[in-house]
């Protein structure tokens, strides 16, 4: 054990267990994505580091990208993120697309932080945008997506909410507050940072920023506002469409939210547990109208977000809510082999089922059936196959449902039949 190499700190090893997760994941985002008419597309894994600096923020650049210099000297990233990319491919086609795009993917992303519960270092994420519609509407049709997933997967809104505020109310209030156009992305930092903080140290963390006591009593006064959204009209108009879309009961004004990424112009919204355990973000994403724009491409809005694998897992696996079939072997079927005359007749019957549509796991050598048998359980089988003697003679074969234990001697030709009625339950009484 000494001698194995360890894996990258913060990668994971995906085990059949955990893929089927991941496979599981990528499924539900595919049925709720397409459930509301967007196309799934993919970027690459590899862009310029200019393409984050561009907007990201210097945090996303400075200190959380896997950055490195090709050999002509040119400094790549492996992708932090999606969006960027999405915005320079619309622009690289903009005058060939039809808008409103929308569009998702799921894949890999990395970046460099310190891997703990709920964070790691390479991760899968699921990205969602609506591109080219400026509207309230189109921010809750956003957040509506999101609450659909969460359905999906069997969360519900006792265990999970979607906080949303607005980034321009947000920056009128502040101007009340006499913050300089200077002062407020320091302060939209300050008010993401108020959970990951304590009250002394975030306290003293928005002094340092030059805030007077006075304003700082009344940016928390602010943050203490659930009613400050009926002050906007995108909020007001916000909030009818998410009624509108069934999804009310996900969905909450949170003034506290204002999300770290410098590109959000408008509504924000995060998707957060509800349980004691899960203290991060499951997803997240705003309004981001200028970004489009920032890489090149002529001026369009947008909206959309991201949600990583690792939380929305975690929370999944806490609350009992991932399907216990994920543990099971994708051949329900096994054909056993009865000894080494019968192997490659074994085979064919395998490959002949195969044929019919059926997945067929075939055990790879000869063995004592208890073992075979055993070995089906344990992959979750429901039907084993004996092909003896006497059967391959008379072109029949036995089959065991292994649900009930009951067992039956049928001709080969007629076993996918048999079988098919053992998997839909017909046969297990």
């Amino acid at each position: 054990m000494k001698n194995i190499i360890p894996s990258v700190k913060g990668t994971r090893d995906f085990y059949p267990r955990e893929m089927s997760i991941r496979t599981w994941l990528y499924g539900k985002a595919r049925q709720v994505s397409e459930s509301y008419g967007y196309q799934e597309y993919e970027g690459p894994l590899l862009e310029t580091i200019e393409l984050y600096a561009a907007k990201s923020g210097e945090e996303l650049v400075k200190e959380q990208s896997f950055v490195f210099p090709d050999r002509s000297d040119n400094l790549i990233t492996l992708r932090p993120e999606l969006t960027p990319s999405l915005m320079r491919m619309v622009a690289q086609r903009q005058g060939q697309l039809h808008f409103p795009l929308r569009w998702w993917s799921y894949g890999p992303f990395w970046r460099y932080e310190r891997p703990q519960k709920g964070r790691s270092r390479e991760f899968f994420q699921w990205n969602i945008d609506l591109i080219g519609e400026a509207s309230p509407e189109a921010d809750a049709e956003m957040v509506a997506v999101m609450a659909s997933f969460y359905k999906a997967t069997g969360l519900p809104p006792e265990e999970v909410r979607i906080l949303v505020n607005n980034r321009r109310l947000m920056d009128g209030e502040l101007n009340t507050l006499g913050l300089t156009p200077e002062q407020r992305p320091q302060a939209f930092r300050l008010i993401d940072r108020r959970d990951k903080l304590s009250p002394e140290k975030w306290r003293d963390y928005a002094l340092d920023l030059d805030l007077s006591p006075g304003q700082f009593d009344q940016l928390v006064a602010l943050l203490e506002n659930r009613e400050l959204w009926k002050q906007s009209d995108e909020m007001v108009n916000f909030f009818r469409a998410i009624d509108a879309l069934g999804v009310s009961d996900y969905v909450q004004y949170d003034p506290q939210i204002v999300r770290g990424l410098d590109y959000y112009t408008g509504t924000v919204y995060e998707g957060r547990a509800l349980t004691p355990n899960i203290k991060r973000a499951l997803a997240g994403g705003g309004r981001y109208d200028n970004l489009l724009a920032d890489v090149g491409g002529a001026p369009l809005p947008g909206t959309g977000y991201a949600m990583g694998d690792v939380v929305i897992t975690l929370l999944l696996e806490e609350t009992g809510n991932l399907p216990q079939e994920l543990d099971i072997s994708p051949a329900p079927v096994l054909v056993t082999i009865f000894d080494e005359n019968l192997l490659l007749a074994s085979y064919r019957l395998a490959a002949d089922l195969r044929r019919t549509g059926l997945n067929i796991a075939c055990y790879p050598v000869p063995a004592k059936l208890g073992k075979q048998f055993k070995y089906a359980d344990r992959i979750g089988a429901r039907a084993a196959l004996v092909l003896g003697p006497d059967e391959n003679a008379q072109d029949q074969v036995t089959i065991k449902n292994l649900i009930n234990r009951d067992q039956a001697l049928v001709p080969q030709n007629e076993a996918p039949q048999l079988i098919s009625k053992i998997l839909a339950g017909e046969e297990s009484s």
